[in-house]
């Protein structure tokens, strides 16, 4: 089992160049393999957008649903990258690729199964958010034909979180460079040039989905073979790396559920705002997962130091990367406040769109400072295996949230811009300043601090 939780260090010099290069080896890369799905989803987005409005609000609201299935499982990454980069700190690069191997056949076998209750579900799912007449119809078909490629969603997360722990995040940026231009060209094809409409742009990405993740499969056995390292599956360590995602789930479901009770207070407001409101969640994506760059950075780096023992390099780390993370949330947020008035025409011509989508951007501008700081936290707790902190913390955020919500449902705001303006408040204000308090106050102790590796070489112990 871990060791105990250290002491607290002493204070440590500011990081030198050789501490910003290690954080800058990992995240920009980072950066690149992490907006991969986000940017499949903008470029469905502006390739559909421009067929109407309608299809451009049903490929929003069944982009939720997928977003939130594949959510749900981004503990397949999110408990890889720590165990294997512990593994990796104590020089046991065998058992790292071991670990590694178990995640992605718990990958494939939870992919199958979401896919085919998708399949069932997707109807249901829709008219419960709140859709009907033209926006259910394209929402249905489109979310149909994207389950077939969450099986390979679920096995690049995976994938992507062995590399990560192993320190090399630039073969994931390669990997979703590729993937997002052929997903492009696909899209491009099938959409206009068959005439396929929304389910083009769904089949276009599940085959870009399933040949990244044949990519992935090919690095992952070579590097395992490599330390004589079975590719069959070790049942216990499947069902140990399930038992460890329990926390990570809940922690995700938390969010998950903030961002589906936000996109049904924004269906309620008419089609106009829930297109606007489509568009700039996923922006807002986009630039989280920019800024989660550095907590894939701290999931990796926080994972190999405690794996060493390093407890003195760790607190270190975690203050460069939160002042970064806040900085360059700042630098986003004057981004994103320069371009709203113009962005909406990357993806539409309706007028109404446009402007409620230029006022929710400014909100989101003046939250991404916050929403730095939150990123990174989070990715240095996932490093240091605070599962159950996170999960804990994510339930009472939602306490806090969902009230604030229902006052924007309750306050009858309409479907005008402001309307949207108040939803963004109260999810980028408010929600993230309750996610910011809580893992402000536990970065401040050393409980989450925990060194060493299980001496089985399992997660979790």
């Amino acid at each position: 089992m871990p060791k105990s939780v250290p002491q607290e260090a002493p204070s440590a010099p500011a990081p030198g160049p050789s501490t910003s290069r290690q954080i800058l080896h990992l995240a920009v890369p980072a950066f690149g393999a992490l907006i991969a799905e986000p940017l499949f989803l903008l470029a469905d987005s502006a390739i559909v957008g421009h067929l109407g409005v309608a299809e451009l609000a049903g490929v929003g609201l069944a982009a939720t649903v997928l977003q939130t299935v594949v959510g749900l499982m981004v503990f397949l990454a999110y408990s890889a990258t720590p165990a294997v980069a512990r593994l990796l700190g104590a020089g046991r690069r065998a058992d790292a690729l071991a670990v590694g191997r178990d995640g992605l056949w718990l990958a494939l076998v939870l992919g199958l199964a979401l896919a085919a209750a998708g399949w069932l579900a997707a109807g249901p799912v829709l008219r419960w958010m709140g859709a009907g007449g033209p926006v259910l119809g394209n929402a249905h078909e489109y979310l149909v034909v994207s389950m077939a490629g969450v099986p390979a969603m679920l096995l690049v997360l995976a994938a992507m979180g062995v590399l990560r722990g192993l320190q090399d995040t630039r073969t994931p940026l390669l990997v979703a460079g590729v993937g997002f231009a052929v997903n492009i060209a696909l899209n491009l094809a099938l959409v206009y040039g068959l005439r396929m409409s929304v389910a083009g742009a769904a089949l276009g990405t599940v085959l870009t989905q399933w040949g990244m993740a044949a990519v992935y499969l090919v690095i992952v056995v070579r590097a395992a073979r490599a330390e004589s390292v079975a590719v069959r599956p070790d049942w216990a360590g499947v069902r140990t790396v399930s038992r460890v995602g329990g926390w990570l789930t809940v922690r995700t479901l938390s969010l998950r559920m903030a961002i589906l009770a936000t996109v049904v207070v924004a269906t309620s407001q008419g089609p106009a705002n829930l297109a606007a409101h489509q568009l700039a969640m996923t922006l807002f994506t986009l630039l989280a997962f920019a800024l989660d760059a550095l907590a894939i950075a701290a999931q990796a780096l926080i994972g190999k130091e405690l794996g060493a023992g390093n407890v003195t390099v760790v607190r270190t780390l975690t203050r460069t990367m939160t002042w970064w993370g806040v900085g360059f949330g700042v630098v986003t947020g004057l981004a994103l406040w320069a371009a709203a008035p113009a962005v909406g025409w990357l993806f539409t011509n309706d007028a109404g769109v446009h402007r409620a989508l230029a006022a929710a951007l400014v909100v989101m501008a003046l939250g991404q400072p916050l929403a730095g700081y939150v990123f990174v936290l989070d990715g240095v707790l996932i490093g240091a295996g605070d599962a159950r902190y996170l999960a804990l913390a994510g339930l009472a955020n939602l306490a806090v949230y969902l009230p604030l919500l229902w006052w924007v449902r309750a306050a009858s705001l309409g479907d005008a811009p402001p309307a949207l303006v108040w939803l963004w408040a109260a999810f980028s204000l408010g929600y993230m300043a309750a996610r910011g308090a809580t893992l402000g106050l536990r970065a401040r102790t050393c409980r989450w601090m925990r060194v060493g590796v299980p001496a089985t070489g399992r997660i979790g112990g």
